[in-house]
């Protein structure tokens, strides 16, 4: 039924004109000019829904940040040789992704890593097929940590063209959307590379970026759009300018149903996304550590306002295989606390 304090009908179907948004169906109800949100008669689907409605108001509001647990083929064995682990461990790909998958349950089943502190998850699509304590990854991060799960989706970068990297083709792209909508995924994450202020390749970047934004929204996800600008960058100040330009433009052209989410790298010049953080299209902009220390990234951080976590490797600093779980929760812990504080501004 609609949601409308002006008593209007209620529908067993969705009206016609109802949009997908953020996995929301909305729409303008008639004679009265108010937005309905549209909760189906099927229960688990309208349970759903409301889920949904949660994960968007928590990742656009609630204070903490995103940890990136998106290791994929290529990064595993060199996150898995930080934690300890050394690649006698494993014989094969499937081998090596039950390790790391071990790893990352470690991480998210820990006392430390939970909602107060992680808005969201990101993980990678051999993480979401797997369960963790029975559940989903995605099933377990929400319903028992309330940590709100996102899917990388890119297959890689292309080899560097005008000093950048843009994404390769993602031919399945549509299906491994449908497959996330059915695992209870919220948003997803593709990344790119900016090596030199290069217009034209930062361009390149961001159009993609964009163009296949607008597609993940339109499945009824939310895309964290990741242009990372390479801190070994030699003119970094400029290429951050260059990109500002450019994701202002796409912003500016999204209609107002289409919420993006932007993963940036620590910027040169303090706030230079300010504006994109009060942004009526953007839930929130989350920064990558991008190969800074967790000290230095924490630093850059705090001076940015309104930006969030987002970090990898430096949340797993500290983690080894070989801890006990009493010095593995606490070494976590110490990096949960220092990171979430630093976002905290």
């Amino acid at each position: 039924m609609p949601v409308c304090g002006s008593g209007c009908g209620s529908f067993s179907v969705a009206p016609a004109g109802a949009r997908r948004i953020a996995g929301l169906w909305l729409y303008s109800l008639r004679g009265c000019g108010r937005i309905a949100l549209y909760l189906p008669p099927n229960p688990t689907f309208a349970e759903a829904i409301v889920s949904n409605a949660e994960q968007l108001e928590k990742i656009k509001t609630a204070p903490g940040f995103i940890a990136a647990l998106d290791q994929s083929g290529g990064s595993t064995p060199k996150a898995l040789g930080l934690y300890g682990v050394t690649d006698d461990a494993w014989s094969n790909d499937e081998e090596m992704f039950t390790v790391v998958h071990q790893m990352r349950t470690r991480i998210m089943t820990s006392p430390s890593f939970g909602g107060d502190r992680i808005l969201g998850a990101i993980l990678f699509e051999n993480t979401m097929d797997r369960e963790v304590e029975g559940q989903s990854t995605a099933g377990y991060l929400w319903n028992v940590k309330k940590v709100v799960p996102f899917l990388k989706v890119d297959k890689g970068l292309a080899d560097v063209e005008n000093g950048a990297q843009v994404m390769k083709p993602m031919p399945d792209l549509d299906a491994l959307l449908e497959k996330a909508n059915a695992a209870g995924i919220f948003g997803t994450k593709m990344r790119s590379v900016i090596k030199e202020a290069n217009e034209t390749g930062i361009k390149a970047v961001v159009d993609q970026q964009f163009e296949i934004g607008r597609r993940i929204v339109a499945a009824g996800l939310v895309p964290i759009i990741e242009p990372e600008v390479d801190i070994h960058c030699p003119d970094k100040a400029a290429a951050e300018d260059i990109l500002h330009a450019h994701i202002k433009a796409h912003l500016d052209s999204l209609g107002a149903d289409e919420i993006v989410m932007l993963k940036l790298t620590l910027p040169e010049k303090d706030n230079l996304y300010a504006d994109f953080v009060a942004h009526p299209n953007v839930a929130r902009v989350v920064a990558l550590s991008g190969g800074y220390s967790r000290e230095e990234a924490n630093d850059r951080l705090s001076r940015q306002n309104g930006m969030v976590a987002s970090f990898s490797r430096a949340l797993a600093e500290g983690l080894f295989a070989q801890q006990s779980d009493e010095e593995f929760d606490a070494t976590l812990n110490a990096s949960i606390a220092s990171i979430a504080a630093a976002s905290a501004t």
